[in-house]
């Protein structure tokens, strides 16, 4: 028996852990959190431990396939990678040359992997690089540079040292980040404490030493009823506000009238109960985190929701402090050079972004970045301001992760070309003209990762197994399609080579991995101080009032509007994650669906009495001309305007063979719902639709 230990970065959610993989005999056996990593302390999640569940599940997809039949009709043919890249290649090239070379869009997850496959885009020449953020976090970013002027990346959670955190649209121990949970429990340990704001009474409400069970849509109520209870008790930071805090007399004013009894009304929470989370809040400071979110494409005000949060946190002193949200420490600011970029090979094109971001009238004030894809769908099935006829969907599954996927397809209908690069079968891999299989991650290798923080480092991704099907690591499939399309500089045939690249200046060698996986750049945390040039805004300051928003017609001030109430005999449908999936991609998982198969339908007791339901009673739950069975979960800890139910289930795939009519898909229960979105933060407004539970005949 032969065994070794491979350092290497979990795939199983968009968190990325360090892990250590344990293999036997040239088998995966058991993968644990690397020990070496700070805040992991050899810990992992339940989706992280079922890794080898992906990596040798036969349901998987197992070589490239060229589409046969109708798109989605399921009907393809088995094709070598020669043929699948040369037909995707031509295929690009002969786009190109109709339509230009913009008329070419990518959509991924985003993540610390991106930097080679983004210059494959710089290099064929289109500007529509996108991500699946507008139905996640694209609020919290776009609320963060109105604020701050910089991204919301560029701020930390020193959540170990915290004395208070305030958990909003954040579900830290369900959307497992380790570490973050890690340093939250040990923080709790020494005097912490924990407030949980939601609809429903979800893990960390049950450790929580406040839980305010609000009414759906009104979390920006309760927000500006805090600010004005800071104000009128003068419980804020007085010295930090007067240095960094610009037009602060305008918000007084504007908060004025929106005080913790009017907001009682509003959201259900007692007044007295809000006055004394701000005193609580005041008392901790500056060590205070409220904590602005992660996915908060919500409500139609969410945008304005996560601004004041950030207000908050600025008003209580917690921007660079210890204990609170300190300034993002990089390899730069400890002295260190940071990882050389493929995309700096190549400029970036010329051409304006197709979903009009940073160009056009009412998206100038948005991050360009990743840009909004829902509106780039747009552009596909208009043709405005031109044509989108190629789309590559890199790890991303947008007909599972957007409201209404018939709706979403019937956007699609224009394109000449679907490529999903994928590690399983979803939605949109089932709809494409091409599947490009994606080893899973205990069989590739990957570019180097930066991970910023108070002792930045970098972090390496080894291929732990060989492949056991025909699939291929991400950067061999861009490096294959780079080739074909005459991308010299992206043209490799080793990650060594590609390494030894990004390697190149900083001093570090990739044999300074094999200890540990991971190179530290600092010897000591840096705590930077908030000084002259911290905030990127015209001022120099935290900034109440934001130009660029302003110019764009928004207001940096909303005033607040009720959110509607259900129709009789109706729910606000909201979703949510748990520790045992990662939204859609882990319900056909064996270890994980053992342990989870279903979804079930939360609904408060005196709503689920009046229609004769039980706990475990199957019900309906209907919409928008959908309607699926699914379990009841009856209980006093949701709110009774709303029903919930985790994210992801409901599949329809017949290679799918567990996940299949399990539970029910909460996206196809919202209308064309993409096409609700949040003019201000840009992120999909997806619990704003209304369902009917019934009991099942």
């Amino acid at each position: 028996m032969v065994k070794e230990y491979v350092y290497s970065i979990c795939g199983m959610c968009s968190v990325r852990c360090p892990i250590q993989v344990e293999v036997v005999d040239g088998r995966a056996e058991y993968i644990q959190g690397n020990p070496h990593a700070p805040g992991i302390q050899g810990s992992l999640c339940p989706r992280g431990a079922a890794g080898t569940a992906l990596t040798y599940d036969k349901e998987r997809p197992q070589h490239p396939m060229i589409r046969v039949g109708e798109r989605g009709e399921g009907k393809w043919r088995k094709a070598s990678w020669d043929e699948a890249l040369d037909y995707v290649a031509d295929r690009l090239k002969a786009i190109q040359a109709e339509y230009g070379k913009q008329s070419v869009l990518f959509s991924d997850r985003g993540g610390p992997f991106r930097d080679f496959y983004r210059a494959f885009l710089r290099g064929i020449g289109t500007p529509n690089y996108n991500n699946h953020d507008s139905a996640c976090a694209r609020n919290v970013q776009n609320a963060a540079l109105s604020v701050f002027g910089f991204g919301r990346k560029d701020v930390a959670y020193d959540l170990k040292n915290a004395k208070h955190v305030v958990l909003q649209q954040r579900n830290i121990f369900e959307a497992v980040n380790v570490a973050e949970v890690n340093n939250l429990l040990n923080g709790m340990e020494a005097g912490c404490k924990l407030s949980v704001i939601d609809i429903r009474a979800n893990v960390p409400a049950t450790k929580a030493d406040n839980f305010f069970l609000i009414r759906p849509g009104t979390d920006y109520a309760f927000n500006l009823a805090v600010i004005n209870a800071l104000i009128d008790e003068e419980l804020y930071d007085k010295q930090f506000v007067a240095d960094w805090i610009s037009d602060f007399d305008v918000l007084k004013d504007f908060v004025a009238g929106y005080t913790p009894e009017w907001a009682e009304d509003e959201t259900g929470i007692p007044a007295a109960s809000i006055r004394d989370l701000a005193r609580q809040l005041a008392e901790a400071a500056p060590s205070v985190i409220w904590h602005p979110g992660w996915m908060t494409a919500r409500y139609s005000d969410s945008f304005y929701m996560t601004r004041t949060i950030y207000i908050i946190n600025a008003m209580l002193g917690s921007i660079g402090a210890k204990g609170g949200m300190p300034l993002m420490v990089k390899p730069g600011d400890v002295g260190a050079k940071g990882l050389k970029s493929f995309m700096d090979l190549y400029p970036k094109p010329e051409g304006k972004r197709v979903d009009g971001v940073g160009w056009m009238e009412g998206r100038k004030h948005f991050d360009q970045g990743p840009g909004l894809v829902n509106l780039a769908y747009d552009a596909i099935a208009t043709g405005e301001p031109y044509p989108i006829k190629a789309y590559i969907a890199h790890r991303h599954d947008p007909l599972m992760a957007f409201p209404d996927k018939d709706d979403v397809v019937s956007m699609w209908k224009n394109l000449d070309l679907l490529v999903a690069v994928t590690f399983s079968w979803s939605d949109t891999a089932w709809y494409a003209d091409v599947v490009l299989p994606i080893s899973p991650y205990l069989e590739r290798e990957d570019t180097i990762m930066t991970k910023n923080g108070a002792k930045p480092s970098f972090i390496i991704r080894k291929r732990a197994i060989a492949p056991i099907y025909d699939t291929k690591a991400i950067w061999e499939i861009y490096a294959g399609l780079a080739k074909r399309m005459g991308l010299e500089a992206l043209d490799y045939d080793n990650i060594e080579d590609i390494w030894k690249f990004q390697l190149d200046g900083t001093g570090v060698s990739i044999e300074d991995f094999d200890k540990t996986g991971i190179v530290s750049l600092a010897k000591e945390p840096l705590l930077k101080p908030v000084k002259e040039g911290t905030f990127k805004t015209p001022s120099g300051k935290i900034q109440i009032i934001d130009a660029k928003l302003e110019g764009d017609g928004m207001p940096s001030l909303l005033p607040y509007v009720s959110p509607q109430r259900p129709p009789a005999d109706r729910f606000r449908i909201t979703f949510g994650r748990c520790a045992l999936h990662t939204q859609g991609h882990t319900v056909n998982n064996a270890l994980l669906f053992e342990r989870m198969p279903e979804n079930t339908l939360w609904i408060h007791t005196d709503k689920a009495k009046a229609l004769g339901i039980a706990t475990d009673d199957h019900v309906t739950v209907s919409n928008n001309g959908y309607s699926s069975k699914i379990r009841a979960f009856v209980t006093d800890f949701i709110h009774p305007e709303a029903v919930f139910m985790i994210h992801g289930f409901g599949h329809t795939l017949p290679c799918e063979s567990r996940a299949l009519g399990k539970g029910a898909a909460d996206n196809l229960l919202m209308p064309k719902g993409i096409r609700r979105y949040d003019k201000s933060g840009g992120a999909i407004s997806m619990q704003e639709h209304f369902v009917q539970v019934a009991k099942a005949q």
